[in-house]
């Protein structure tokens, strides 16, 4: 200070310590400048897991004639599901829906109330809202994977609208937006159940109604480009931080402690598959390791706010086991086509998970919650798993019906064989 003063006048100086301080209008207003830029950060990393992440985590692993597909859908997905949620499926799922409020939200419209100075917590609303409308889109966009290289993009698009209507914004609103299973103490901290476990078996209900690819499994599939998928494996990783440390909706304790268990699961995780395919196949795979590191990302999301170091590691190894098992002898045995397995790294790893909270969430066990009944809390998170299972699966059935009976939901033999990329969009993803 006596170097300042030296250099600089007075009202200088005065001028310079107000900059530092914290903003007294957003205190006031219950704003954290903190918390804000944190989640300004995290929305960034969210929306950054879908495009780019996805889209080349997807793009890598189907054929050449079909890599642009999947990265349009991905992209269309983002810009549609933006719109909606805009116009209503933030109220739908953030609302406040009076004597429905257990099951569904009202209002906010166009997002009306949303205001420059409206706060949620200690972050904007525009912030918050934001931070949620990634998630609404990469929930949607995770089914990708499952229905590749045969369904028809206008079929696509209906049905993801619809669906995002009907399934996510309820499911998101049970469990973020005061509905039941939030109330009966289901803990889901970032989306486990209303990303992972209501995806995944919407996933597996679209690829079983669409049917096989022709060809499967009798000729070989292989991926275009593990480059693409590593580097898209790569993206998730570090997006996943905004995803559950993010979910803290402030820069504090928990937030570090939800990042640190994320890296800590999906190492885990990945290292496990490793482990298990190199033993039962004679070498590692790259594939392998990056799909392991995503089921531990996938396994972590719903716990990441709730568990500590030892949790991680459980959890990370037990979904490198069960999502291997899921994405290989689950889908050998029921013989059902899920072309990216998605219902095997995500419906999977999100059980697991989902379940898994409900044991290392406890202090006991290094977590953060005190006093925690260890069986009780592991039957509300199976209460919340079969819910959203049955739920969305259902609803998911009836999707399918309405939107094949209106556009046809599938490809013509023809269109498969020319690919995706130039049947639907009439461009080549590789022009060699």
């Amino acid at each position: 200070m006596t170097i300042l003063t030296r250099r600089y006048s007075a009202p200088l100086l005065a001028a310079a310590l107000v900059l530092c301080l914290p903003n007294l209008a957003s205190a006031q207003d219950g704003l954290d400048s903190g918390d804000t830029a944190w989640m300004l950060t995290s929305s960034l990393l969210v929306l950054f897991m879908t495009i780019p992440g996805l889209s080349l985590f997807y793009a890598g692993l189907v054929r050449s004639k079909n890599v642009l597909s999947v990265m349009m859908q991905c992209f269309a997905i983002t810009c549609m599901v933006t719109v909606l949620w805009t116009v209503y499926v933030y109220g739908l799922a953030f609302g406040d829906g009076g004597s429905m409020n257990s099951f569904i939200g009202f209002g906010k419209l166009f997002l009306s109330g949303v205001e420059v100075d409206t706060v949620s917590g200690t972050i904007p609303e525009s912030v918050f809202q934001m931070f949620q409308l990634t998630f609404a889109i990469i929930t949607p966009a995770l089914m990708v994977g499952a229905f590749a290289e045969r369904m028809r993009f206008s079929a696509m698009m209906i049905f993801m609208a619809l669906w995002l209507t009907v399934v996510y914004a309820p499911v998101a609103h049970w469990v973020w937006g005061g509905g039941f299973l939030g109330a009966m103490g289901v803990l889901d901290f970032a989306g486990g159940t209303v990303v992972h476990i209501n995806a995944g078996i919407a996933a597996l209900v679209l690829c079983v109604m669409l049917g096989k690819r022709k060809g499967y499994p009798g000729n070989l599939m292989a991926p275009n480009s593990l480059v693409l998928t590593v580097v898209g494996a790569s993206m998730l990783w570090v997006g996943w931080f905004g995803f559950n440390a993010g979910s803290e909706l402030a820069a504090d304790g928990t937030a570090g402690m939800a990042m640190a268990v994320t890296h800590i699961s999906a190492a885990m995780a990945g290292f496990t598959w490793m482990l298990i395919e190199w033993a039962s196949r004679g070498k590692p795979s790259v594939l392998g390791i990056a799909t392991g590191a995503v089921a531990g990302l996938v396994a972590i999301t719903p716990a990441s706010g709730f568990v500590g170091p030892v949790g991680a590691l459980a959890i990370g190894l037990a979904s490198g086991v069960l999502c291997y098992w899921g994405a290989n002898s689950l889908k050998q045995r029921f013989n059902y086509d899920d072309s990216l397995d998605v219902f095997g790294v995500h419906g999977v790893g999100g059980i697991v998970g989902a379940i898994l909270t409900g044991v290392f969430a406890s202090s006991t066990l290094g977590g953060s919650v005190t006093d925690l009944n260890i069986g009780n809390q592991v039957w509300l998170q199976l209460v919340g798993v079969v819910v959203t299972l049955v739920y969305s699966g259902v609803v998911t059935v009836i999707l399918v019906k309405i939107v094949d009976a209106l556009v046809g939901i599938r490809v013509t033999d023809e269109e498969e064989h020319t690919g995706l990329d130039l049947s639907q969009h009439n461009e080549a993803g590789f022009n060699l």
